[in-house]
């Protein structure tokens, strides 16, 4: 785990490999390529990851503002990055009015990366969320049906199951010390409802 989680500092890793200078919090913004950053709309949140200058003019058509995307500040990934300071609040505020959907819908019409950043409800109401069978429900003895995440490790020749129920408090115990070599073994009495 510590293997991956160096690797993912990717390009930060290497801004400080590169240049000695440790970076920066910087939020969601990406710190050498923008706009790349984390937007409010109106009804919700989305992503935004203009990768280069041809996509950043077609974000502005998208915007409305192509005057932007000939701003000498703006016209280069360069310029956006030493101008992020000032090109960022533009983007929110001109992101703020219409819709979430309205901008992935016109973005991904034109070819700019963006998403949108779900609710919990909305990631389990996402109809490939529902595809992929990500919320399962298992029968539970005392419970009735519990609603489950599913794995997301699929297997082609060892498909998973999903029949067992998280257990009961000390239901395996007993099960556990016979392995363990203690034939004899009682699991301790569960707790009774107010705890005593």
């Amino acid at each position: 785990m510590l293997d991956v989680g160096a690797s993912f500092l990717a390009n930060q890793a290497m801004n400080y490999l590169i240049s000695g200078s440790a970076p920066q919090r910087s939020g969601n913004a990406h710190p050498n390529i923008q706009p790349q950053d984390v937007f409010a709309t109106r009804d919700g949140h989305l992503v935004l990851a203009v990768g280069n200058d041809d996509q950043f003019a077609r974000f502005c058509d998208v915007l409305e503002r192509p005057d932007i995307a000939e701003d000498e500040r703006f016209r280069t990934n360069a310029g956006r990055v030493r101008n992020n300071a000032i090109l960022t609040p533009l983007i929110a505020e001109l992101a703020g009015a219409p819709r979430r959907d309205h901008w992935v819908r016109e973005c991904a019409r034109v070819g700019v990366p963006c998403g949108p950043i779900n609710t919990v409800p909305e990631v389990f109401a996402d109809e490939q969320i529902k595809h992929r069978g990500m919320l399962i429900e298992i029968a539970h003895p005392v419970a009735g049906a519990v609603p489950q995440v599913a794995s997301p490790m699929r297997f082609k020749h060892a498909p998973l199951s999903h029949e067992r129920a998280p257990p009961l408090l000390g239901e395996h115990t007993e099960e556990i010390l016979r392995e363990l070599g203690w034939p004899d073994a009682k699991a301790p009495a569960a707790p009774a409802a107010d705890g005593k």
